[in-house]
Formats: C-alpha cells, structure tokens, sequence
C-alpha cells in the first residue's frame, strides 16, 4: 500500500533550486538496526496517521531477519526518513509477507512461492513515505524501480508483491504480472480493511521484459551506475536523488546458503490483518 502521511507532523526537507534532495540508501536489515528503527517510526507515523490502528501491535521481526534487505530515503545528514520499501528474501527467518497474510487463505499461494523460491526469489513489502514528501514519487515509482534494480545484487530471479487495486497498474508498468492461480483470479478480499490485494509476481527480474521501455531503461541505468545524483521527474515535478544502492558487506550474503536452508511454510501462520504489507 502506497501510504502517505496527512497529518501536520512536519520533516524540513532541503531544496536546491526548488527541487527537494533526498538520499536513496540500501542496505541489509540486520547490518543498520538504528536506521530500521527510523524506517519502523516513519511507516507508523504515517499508518497512525491515515487511521491505521494496532501499530505498535505490528510485529517488525525482519528487522531481526538476515534475509531482508531495506531501502530508505531520508535526508543527506542522515537525520530525517522521508520513506522506504523492502525487500524480503524468501527462505529467511520468517515466511514472506505474503505467505503470512493469504497463507491461510489459499494455501496454493505458499507452493507458488516455494517453487520460486527454489531458484531465489522475495517480495516488496513495506512501502511508504511521508507527507512532505508526496508527489514526487518517492512512494511510488523511484523506490519501486530501485527494489527491482537492487535485486539482481541481491541474486533472485523473481519478486512477488501484494498490490493495493491503486498500484496495480504502476507495479504492471515496472515489470509484475497478476498471478491468476491463486484466490479469486490472484485477488483477497480483507473485510476488516475493506481492501482487495491483488498478488503479483515480477518473473524477469534479469532482463525486465515485462517492464515498459522508461522503466526498464531506468531500471538499468541503476544497476550500471548504482551510486549517482539524478535529478527524476514524475508529472512535472522534480526531485534530486542521491542514489547510494550499492548493498554494503554482500560479502557475507549467501543465497544459496538461504535457498538449501528452505523451508516450505507451513499453514500455522493465521492471516494477521495487522502485519498486512502492502505494495
């Protein structure tokens, strides 16, 4: 879920030429516990903030998960999170996101990720920015490009994403397709939220074939020049961002060591409205 904070609760963003300048940061969960306490902060500001109740209940466990990986966007002195997204490997210390909220649901969604996962394969979880940072497209298209730009560093071939009905169409233009097999056509319908998520599955992370031309262009220009100043533009409006995507310590990562560690999920994990990770 694409979530913006309308509350007062104000960052001072930096400008240059009227343009804000953002840092866009990568790195491993467990690598940078003070910044995924920012992330966690800045996400619950922003759910508290459109009537998200039960946050501090939400359980934040990939913090803790060496298969999870985060990308941040926050100010240049590193003070101030304007938003993020993650990426979850599956094969980790907890199912996927998306595992442990339709799971139980249909369990044919916990073989579809199994069988991904047989090859490496995650999920984008956990997107959001604040307030003052909206229409720019942080919350949106720059940090959804720069997930499937950080993957391929990561080393999986796939990336699932449970889609809000609004960024089903901005998830198509960078590359998921609707996986039909799974719920109703690929959809779950959560009463308490009154909200339908849609599973989607992006299969060519490598060479982006599903992906419109911009965003395949764009995608790879990332993975070519993964720390670089870019002015972006999304409907006119410009942002300057610091991309620093380059993981730090991947010395130590080892998808292998997590693919032959697999598990296939098992359906005690009850659907939990309130750790509901939406794309």
């Amino acid at each position: 879920m694409r979530l913006n904070d309308k509350s007062k609760h104000s960052v001072a963003l930096l400008f240059n030429d009227g343009r804000p300048v953002v840092r866009l940061r990568a790195f491993r969960a467990i690598d940078d516990p003070q910044t995924c306490e920012r992330f966690i902060e800045g996400h619950a500001h922003v759910l508290t903030a459109i009537g998200v109740k039960k946050v501090t209940s939400s359980k934040n466990d990939w913090m803790y998960n060496p298969a999870s990986f985060v990308l941040i966007v926050e100010s240049l002195d590193g003070d101030k999170v304007y938003g993020g997204v993650r990426i979850h490997v599956s094969g980790g210390s907890e199912p996927l996101p998306i595992e442990q909220a339709t799971g139980a649901m249909d369990a044919k969604v916990l073989d579809l990720v199994y069988d991904y996962a047989q090859q490496g394969t995650g999920e984008g979880c956990g997107l959001w920015n604040s307030r003052e940072i909206a229409g720019y497209g942080i919350g949106s298209i720059f940090l959804t490009r720069a997930g499937a730009a950080i993957s391929t560093q990561i080393g999986i071939k796939s990336l699932f994403a449970l889609c809000a009905p609004y960024t089903v169409k901005l998830a198509e233009s960078v590359g998921y397709r609707i996986d039909t097999s799974v719920g109703n056509n690929g959809t779950f319908y959560y009463p308490k939220l009154d909200l339908l998520a849609t599973v989607m599955i992006m299969r060519n992370l490598d060479t982006l074939t599903e992906a419109d031309e911009e965003n395949k262009d764009a995608i790879l220009s990332l993975r070519n020049n993964s720390n670089i100043v870019r002015i972006e533009t999304l409907r006119n409006k410009e942002i300057e961002i610091h991309y620093q995507i380059d993981i730090p310590n991947l010395n130590q990562w080892d998808l292998n060591e997590i693919i032959k560690n697999l598990k296939h999920t098992s359906l005690d994990h009850k659907p939990d409205d309130r750790n509901l990770n939406i794309l």
